[in-house]
């Protein structure tokens, strides 16, 4: 039997609405995480006084 790979295969990000995940960079003991990037989804209004009567 042959050693298997100790490296992991690069996952493609991932995209939705509101979501986008990244794969990061394995770190020295291997552990490879994901990077979670939310997108904004309120709207920021500027506020006006309304006018006396």
């Amino acid at each position: 039997m042959s050693e298997q790979e100790k490296t992991r295969p690069q996952v493609p990000e991932g995209h939705t609405d509101l979501l986008t995940t990244r794969q990061k960079k394995p770190n020295a003991k291997g552990f490879v995480g994901y990077e979670t990037i939310w997108k904004s989804f309120q709207k920021v209004a500027e506020y006006t006084t309304p006018k006396r009567p």
